[in-house]
């Protein structure tokens, strides 16, 4: 399986460090990333994204603050063995955030309200 893709996106008027920090929960809640895996170095991940150290530097922080990650000083940083649950609140809006990024990708494909819920149902596993 290959590392999930993180962006930035210069037009969203999320402070970068945010949008980092929201990806990187959304992962460690959804099973992208496991208990133990390691985080991109902070210079690496400054450099593929083209931010400041320092903005890499505080979505890790906020992310170690909130007991997701634990960094240790030449061990990097690496998602916590006992990873807190996401509150329903926070659950409710990255799902909400999803669903708006979604519309609008829908839109720039020229579909309509009904063919975006279908293409949803169809996604959806029937066992779920």
């Amino acid at each position: 399986m290959s590392a999930p893709t993180l962006r930035v996106d210069t037009q969203d008027p999320t402070p970068p460090y945010e949008q980092l920090r929201r990806q990187l929960l959304d992962l460690i809640h959804a099973g992208a990333l496991q208990p133990g895996d390691r985080l991109p170095p902070l210079r690496q991940l400054a450099g593929d994204l083209g931010l400041a150290v320092g903005t890499v530097a505080r979505a890790y922080r906020e992310l170690e603050t909130s007991g997701l990650v634990r960094s240790r000083r030449g061990g990097g940083t690496r998602v916590a063995d006992q990873a807190p649950a996401p509150p329903a609140d926070d659950r409710r809006q990255a799902l909400d955030r999803h669903a708006a990024d979604y519309l609008r990708q829908a839109r720039l494909l020229g579909a309509d309200r009904d063919a975006a819920f279908d293409a949803v149902r169809r996604a959806w596993p029937a066992d779920a």
